[in-house]
């Protein structure tokens, strides 16, 4: 079985690319994906910084291709797939312990626009639990993710990234405390009413901005937040007022088309005689249109821009995260001890077929020129059975432990030769082996 991971993430794919591939729902996408020959199980992990599928086949060239049609033909409803600035592809591919290495630097935060931010462990287990509800997951991948989350959590517990962590909404208010002298006497406008938002509307609070609005498709959610951070709750119909009333613009909704347009930016500098908005957009799709660029009085940044901002302040987390590479290793090795010693089941299933075949050929020629009872059949039967047991108790055991191990596969292969496990002709050679686990000598 090939474990199979194709993405675009912010370094391979600006944010105008990556709106038209993000998804709110996961589900039906990957009950379409798993439905097909090609794909045995798959998760779909879509946030405003990537849109990534990892799925595992059993032919590596037709899940690939799988994949590839996918985001080409339907998550994208058939949008062309640029290249990026830099002429290489955006889409990136990654099978077996690439595969499993990116998805645990990408849980453990690594992998992100903002090194240690937190959010992406939350939405990393959101998009397994999707999927394991939905019927897409089965043993490996259910596997892989518990495995991730593992690795994610030793890195938040053994390194600073965790300690102290930055998400994208403090940048974006770092950022504001740098373009204003002081936020004490400027009003906040914050558009959405998730995990973003309150994480803005709590940085917003700590940097001494004392007047805020929140505004949601949902006025219930809207409230339920104000409430608990001393904001005002509104609903999406109040926007052009509490536009023209916002020195801080910050958004992060789910929208299939931008929400702020360059007219109702336009009116709401009137109304405020040209004083300047600080607008900050994290949605992807965008929720504000870029063209809202091209007025004067209005700064917008989108979630690409903010990871310049970032990145300037990165150097100390950086330094962190080679602590946590080396953790995500040992945890991408563990699970590729379990993953090898897997392959092994159905080597050691086949070895024990054969020899039960075996037993059970000589076995029965004996007792047809034997003139037994009921009694001594069944203790010449017992006899023959724990001999095979006993001939094969070291040797897979063996087979267990050296799976687990780099020079695992070596070993099995061995085996398959030594016993002739691959001759169909031999006896026992229709032994399924795929499936379960071995049995204990």
């Amino acid at each position: 079985m090939k474990i199979l991971l194709v993405g675009m993430n912010h370094r391979t794919a600006p944010v105008e690319v990556r709106e038209r591939f993000a998804v709110d729902d996961p589900l039906p996408w990957l009950q379409k994906l798993v439905e097909t020959p090609e794909i045995e199980e798959a998760a779909l992990l879509s946030t405003c910084n990537r849109v990534e599928v990892i799925a595992t086949a059993r032919n590596l060239d037709s899940g690939r291709h799988r994949l590839r049609a996918f985001f080409h033909r339907e998550l994208g409803h058939a949008a062309a797939l640029p290249q990026h600035r830099s002429q290489s592809a955006v889409l990136y591919e990654h099978v077996d312990t690439d595969a499993v290495r990116h998805l645990f630097r990408v849980a453990a935060s690594i992998d992100s626009l903002v090194v240690g931010e937190p959010q992406i462990l939350g939405q990393v287990k959101d998009a397994y639990r999707v999927a394991a509800e939905g019927g897409a997951c089965g043993p490996l991948l259910n596997r892989l993710f518990t495995s991730a989350f593992a690795a994610a959590k030793r890195v938040r517990n053994e390194t600073q990234i965790a300690a102290r962590p930055v998400s994208m909404a403090r940048v974006a208010v770092e950022l504001a405390g740098q373009i204003f002298e002081t936020l004490a006497d400027k009003h906040a406008l914050l558009i959405g009413a998730g995990e973003m938002i309150e994480a803005a509307l709590e940085a917003l609070r700590g940097a001494g901005l004392a007047s805020v609005a929140v505004a949601n498709r949902t006025p219930e959610r809207a409230a339920e937040l104000a409430a608990r951070h001393g904001a005002t709750a509104h609903g999406l119909a109040e926007l052009p007022a509490l536009l023209a009333a916002a020195d801080v613009v910050l958004t992060s909704i789910g929208v299939d088309r931008p929400l702020l347009d360059a007219p109702l930016f336009e009116d709401a500098l009137r109304a405020r005689r040209r004083k300047p908005i600080f607008a900050i957009d994290l949605g992807v799709p965008r929720n504000v249109d870029p063209a809202v660029n091209d007025l004067d009085d209005v700064y917008l940044y989108d979630v690409d821009d903010l990871g310049g901002v970032a990145e300037a302040n990165a150097e100390e987390r950086r330094r962190e995260t080679v602590r946590a590479e080396a953790i995500v290793q040992e945890e991408v090795e563990r699970f590729h001890g379990w993953l090898s010693a897997l392959q092994a089941v159905p080597t050691i299933r086949r070895l024990r077929a054969r020899a039960e075949a075996i037993r059970q050929a000589e076995l029965d020629k004996s007792l047809g020129r034997l003139a037994l009872g009921d009694a001594e059949r069944q203790a010449v039967e017992a006899l023959t059975r724990s001999i095979v047991n006993k001939l094969l108790h070291a040797p897979v055991s063996r087979l267990r432990e050296q799976a687990e191990r780099e020079e695992g596969l070596a070993y099995l292969e061995a085996a398959k030769v030594l016993f002739a496990l691959d001759d169909p002709s031999a006896p026992g050679a229709g032994a399924d082996g795929r499936d379960g686990e071995p049995e204990e000598s």
